[in-house]
């Protein structure tokens, strides 16, 4: 397990109030407007009595004011804080490959080079929906856990393990020797990526890269197999979120 940064930034109605109820998240504060509370207890019937986190109450514009300066100070891009509310909690937790590589069952993503803030969100948010026990997330070139990032995943960060990787070529040789079934998503393959021989594989890694250049060439010589999605009309590519569901669909899904 490892942690990076001092606290989290959280903005987003479902993502506070699912970060909220994490038992393994030691809350801050959280900061609102009267308007914003209500709203976060009668959308989520999350009520902050009952966890154990300071509630400091603002006017409008000194909340935006307070959320723009801790923005600051971790070095994010602001912007005008939604719904009113925003919550300071510690790191998330984050993991190393050795904690899942026995898992007989694990189905794991791989994010190669993702650094675009809203599809990394949108693939964690899939990968929820459809039960992955892990995203890896490589240390460099990948999207950061910025208060927009958790806006967009809504949620999803507190149930799917994120697993950190210095090394992605050096985390797919490991997959590789403990018997994991290597799946690199790509649009110059000549082979079609279908369920038929991936959902009896109990350990799957699905690898996504960066939509112009796919995965890093480190990485696509080590996966075991390289497949495309069949285009039916003229748009022969999809964003690499969309894409990313597709594949869930047909390696994970029922």
């Amino acid at each position: 397990m490892a942690v990076e940064r001092e606290f989290d930034l959280i903005f987003g109605l479902h993502s506070i109030a699912a970060a909220l109820a994490n038992k393994s998240r030691e809350h801050i504060k959280l900061v609102a407007t009267d308007e914003g509370l209500q709203e976060l207890i009668r959308k989520h019937n999350v009520n902050p009595k009952n966890f154990n986190v300071k509630v400091e109450m603002l006017a409008s514009h000194a909340l935006q004011e307070s959320a723009k300066r801790i923005c600051a100070e971790m070095d994010f891009e602001f912007y005008r804080v939604p719904s009113q509310i925003f919550l300071v909690t510690s790191p998330l937790e984050t993991f190393a490959i050795q904690d899942f590589i026995r898992d007989p069952n694990a189905r794991l993503i791989a994010l190669d080079q993702i650094t675009d803030v809203h599809n990394g969100a949108a693939i964690l948010r899939s990968a929820c929906f459809y039960g992955v026990t892990g995203v890896i997330i490589p240390s460099e070139k990948s999207f950061g856990l910025t208060p927009s990032f958790y806006r967009i995943a809504s949620g999803a960060t507190e149930y799917v393990n994120l697993i950190r990787a210095n090394s992605l070529s050096k985390v797919v040789g490991q997959l590789n020797d403990a018997g994991f079934t290597t799946v690199g998503l790509s649009e110059h393959s000549v082979e079609n990526l279908t369920p038929m021989d991936l959902r009896a594989q109990k350990k799957i890694c699905l690898l996504l890269g960066a939509e112009e250049t796919g995965l890093s060439n480190a990485v696509a010589r080590l996966v075991q197999k390289n497949l495309s999605l069949p285009s039916q009309g003229q748009i022969k590519s999809l964003n690499v979120a969309s894409a990313a569901a597709i594949a869930m669909e047909k390696c994970f899904g029922i």
